[in-house]
């Protein structure tokens, strides 16, 4: 059965692969799982029909017969979980991968998260000059501790794994702020998840809807 997973219609990163839904895109095209998409605007994310999915109005859902899930990084896992591919068979490492997703998605990512809306939409705030500093802090501190840790490796844990998957997209997050060119490793390390022909095919499908979007807000 063909998964359907929810996705933007006209998403406001215009095009650069930040909106969650990539994760999952990402994620079935590393296992070879077609899968089909429906967009959502804004308003119908939070009508009744897409919270019976995704019960904060949010993207991205997916759907596989009867089983609805939200939240990408459960998403990813239970791909991840269903597929070759995503997770090593050993038990261990298979372990610490699903370790790195939970890092990635819970250590990582808030402090990214918090600097980057802040940059955003709070700069003009009277505190933002003494608030900044200190987000820029967080994120650095978090940048420095994952960078000691990767070394000279390629991957998190050995082979490329869901964690990976996951903490290349949280990575992708400063790609406007220009933080991430301070820790070399860890700029290579999401240029190396960018290669994959997996990642390239499920950017460019997310491209695909903000250029159709943008056509047709022109015509």
């Amino acid at each position: 059965m063909i998964p359907t997973i929810t996705a933007f219609e006209n998403s406001s990163d215009r095009g650069k692969g930040q909106a969650r839904d990539m994760r999952v895109r990402w994620a079935l095209e590393e296992v070879g799982q077609p899968y089909d998409v429906r967009l959502v605007s804004f308003s119908e994310m939070k009508q009744s029909a897409h919270r019976a999915l995704h019960p904060f109005g949010q993207i991205p859902t997916y759907e596989e017969g009867d089983l609805a899930l939200f939240e990408s990084g459960a998403i990813v896992f239970h791909i991840a979980e269903r597929h070759t591919g995503l997770l090593p068979d050993d038990a261990n490492a298979r372990a610490r991968a699903i370790t790195w997703m939970f890092a990635a998605l819970s250590t990582v990512e808030p402090p990214i998260v918090e600097f980057g809306t802040a940059r955003l939409f709070e700069s003009d705030k009277p505190w933002s000059a003494q608030r900044m500093p200190l987000l820029e802090e967080r994120v650095r501190n978090r940048l420095g501790e994952l960078s000691r840790r990767l070394g000279k490796a390629d991957w998190l844990d050995g082979a490329f794994s869901a964690g990976d998957l996951l903490m290349v997209t949280v990575l992708r997050r400063l790609n406007a702020s220009g933080i991430l060119n301070e820790y070399p490793n860890l700029s290579a390390y999401v240029a190396r998840g960018e290669a994959r022909p997996a990642f390239k095919c499920a950017f460019d499908a997310q491209l695909a809807v903000f250029t159709a979007a943008s056509k047709g807000g022109a015509a």
